[in-house]
């Protein structure tokens, strides 16, 4: 069976490349799940309600998030009305929606744990990632072996040592976040596949989907800057995560990267 997880959705240049091409992806490739990280799907930062529908109706099954999932008003109302859109499972008792959740695979016995974490080196101080996926990856495994864990984080330190500690524990650890797809995909000793960062769905003629003109000039100035985003040369950044059903073991994941034109 196989998981395709899509990493960070920016804009609507991001949106756009799912809804062009993510339902020939899934015929070709005999996708049964589809995650997908879009906590900058709405002009490059947060998300909103009918942004979710417009990622459900493209073939999105998961909907995972990360630091910007509160940038927008409609956030509360999105994580506490639609159950498949996580936001990190580390933040603070209180916060709405959950952290994790169970997706049963159509016309199949199968079910699939999704986990989305934030990582806290260079970021925000939140509860210890480490802790709280050994806890949600406990309550899971008594349902399901197959476990797919997005780590929104900076640092590679940190999403690297994260996908040793849940080796053999989790199906595979997806890194997401700093928008730059990683060539380090790779199958670990316990059979956990993993990958530092998955990549960017957006425009790459870009820094990181925002117009480098504008990032140029907050770098060299040090001045306050609109960020708006790019729009040209759009890909879609994802991986592919083949495994035992029946184990919970990764047996590959692939990098894939798609041009589109509109």
């Amino acid at each position: 069976m196989k998981v395709m997880f899509i990493g960070d959705i920016v804009g609507r240049p991001g949106r756009s490349v799912v809804e062009a091409l993510l339902g020939g992806l899934v015929k070709k490739n005999k996708i049964s799940c589809v995650i997908a990280n879009a906590e900058n799907s709405a002009g490059g930062s947060g998300i909103t309600p009918s942004i979710a529908t417009e990622l459900e109706n493209a073939g999105v099954d998961v909907i995972t998030s990360g630091d910007h999932i509160w940038k927008r008003r409609e956030a509360t109302e999105l994580l506490e009305t639609r159950g498949n859109v996580l936001r990190p499972l580390n933040y603070p008792d209180g916060a709405p929606g959950e952290g994790s959740l169970v997706v049963e695979i159509p016309n199949t016995a199968v079910k699939i744990g999704v986990i989305n974490l934030v990582g806290r080196v260079f970021m925000e101080s939140v509860e210890c990632p480490f802790k709280a996926s050994r806890q949600a990856v406990d309550k899971i495994r008594k349902v399901t072996p197959n476990i797919f864990v997005d780590i929104h984080a900076e640092a590679t330190s940190e999403k690297i040592a994260l996908g040793w500690y849940l080796d053999g524990l989790v199906t595979a650890v997806m890194g997401t976040h700093t928008h730059v797809q990683t060539a380090d995909e790779k199958i670990l000793p316990k059979g956990t596949a993993y990958i530092t960062d998955t990549g960017m769905t957006g425009p790459f003629d870009s820094v990181i989907g925002r117009k480098k003109e504008q990032i140029l000039t907050r770098f060299i100035t040090q001045r306050p800057t609109r960020f708006e985003m790019a729009e040209d040369d759009i890909r879609l950044n994802a991986v592919i995560v083949d495994f035992d059903e029946k184990r919970g073991i990764a047996n590959s994941i692939i990098r894939v990267e798609k041009k589109w034109k509109p």
